[in-house]
């Protein structure tokens, strides 16, 4: 569920400091989330879904960050004998597609 308006917080890390810094809250309000736009720099904008794409997008590279992690721990601790050869291979492809989709979707917003 999306979270709509912005929260407490949200006011005061992100819609003050905006006010603060001469952006102008315009009486239009932001389709997605129902926030206030503003305005700077002949910039119309919604603060809080940038803010929140900003905040997923560090969640999600952090995510990447640990997957890579765990696919270089993998690759340099291969086995010898076959079948745990094999099924440390597939852990590598399930952490590889899971990276391709992570990709994907950080393209896709």
């Amino acid at each position: 569920m999306a979270l709509k308006g912005p929260t407490e917080e949200e006011m005061r890390t992100v819609l003050m400091p905006l006010m603060l810094s001469g952006a102008k809250m315009l009486d239009k309000h932001c389709p997605k989330c129902g926030s206030p736009l503003f305005e700077k720099d002949g910039r119309v904008f919604c603060p809080i879904c940038e803010h929140r794409k900003k905040q997923r997008q560090a969640e999600m590279k952090g995510v990447e960050e640990r997957l890579m992690e765990k696919l270089n721990e993998l690759a340099n601790s291969l086995p010898d004998e076959i079948e745990a050869l094999e099924k440390h291979l597939r852990a590598m492809e399930k952490i590889i597609e899971l990276l391709e989709r992570y990709r994907k979707l950080e393209g896709g917003e």
